[in-house]
């Protein structure tokens, strides 16, 4: 009979190891379960508000690079406008100093040939001048007795106009 009491089965032993458990469940659950789902809560919590704090600031630099991006398309439209207007302005200010340059051609080429003209009649008066001495001198000897300058001059003026109307004529 040795054998029976080793199976023996204790109703009594297994109700009160049930109450244990029990108890054990509720103090665990009172004293351990709540105070650390209120710690995994907190934390969760935590967690949750710094994710949606990085979400913000996520979305903050999207609009930040965004603003950014539309600044730098500006400025690009902006900067090819400055340089057109640069462009723009160079021209006309080489246009002005070619426009200038040519005016002062202008001006120079008048001097020249109004200073051309004038030594030209300077000349020719200086010819006639040399003409009407050497034919005086000419005059004097061929007609043996002095004329006058005055009659000389008269002369030998109209004397030269003759042939410069002469002159005009053929060309």
């Amino acid at each position: 009979m040795q054998s029976q009491d080793i199976i023996n089965v204790n109703i009594w032993l297994i109700l009160i190891s049930l109450c244990n458990l029990v108890i054990l469940f509720f103090i665990l659950k009172k004293f351990l379960f709540k105070p650390v789902k209120k710690i995994l809560g907190e934390r969760q919590a935590e967690y949750d508000a710094k994710f949606a704090e990085a979400e913000g600031k996520l979305a903050e630099a999207n609009e930040i690079k965004d603003a950014l991006e539309e600044k730098f398309a500006g400025a690009d439209d902006e900067v090819d406008k400055i340089i057109k207007e640069a462009k723009d302005n160079a021209q006309r200010r080489g246009d002005s100093i070619v426009a200038e340059a040519k005016d002062k051609a202008g001006i120079i080429v008048k001097n020249a040939e109004a200073e051309a003209d004038l030594r030209k009649r300077k000349a020719a008066e200086s010819i006639k001048n040399e003409i009407a001495d050497v034919s005086v001198e000419i005059a004097e000897k061929i007609i043996g007795r002095e004329v006058s300058e005055k009659d000389h001059r008269r002369l030998m003026s109209d004397f030269i106009d003759k042939i410069g109307e002469d002159d005009g004529a053929d060309q």
